[in-house]
């Protein structure tokens, strides 16, 4: 079981946007899209640039870079040049609405 650090409220998130924050000394892109709040390393596993400075689409956050996008999800890479995929985090949500405290686990998820 990780520890949850809190990050943020879900309504500090602009949906189909990214936000970057360091977990644990970990740089996090956090992200809300009408399917909920992702957690995904701010790193494209590629290029080494920063995933969230990049543009969101549904489940998948596209490095502004070379354009390898990953799935929010699952961290695998939907599309190349990437191969590699990039840790997820587990996200947990306290409370309801827009004032629901976002909180990020810290350690990775098992990539499916």
């Amino acid at each position: 079981m990780s520890d949850f650090t809190e990050v943020c409220l879900v309504g500090d998130l602009p949906i189909d946007r990214a936000r970057r924050f360091v977990v644990d000394g970990r740089p996090i892109a956090v992200v809300r899209t009408e399917e909920g709040v992702f957690a995904i390393d701010d790193r494209c596993s590629h290029a080494d640039v920063a995933l969230s400075d990049g543009e969101v689409e549904g489940c998948a956050i596209e490095c502004w870079l070379h354009g390898s996008a990953f799935d929010l999800r699952t961290g695998v890479p939907l599309s190349l040049p990437a191969t590699v995929p990039v840790a997820v985090y587990e996200v947990r949500l306290e409370g309801e609405g827009d004032a629901a405290a976002v909180l990020v686990g810290s350690a990775s998820l098992p990539v499916h």
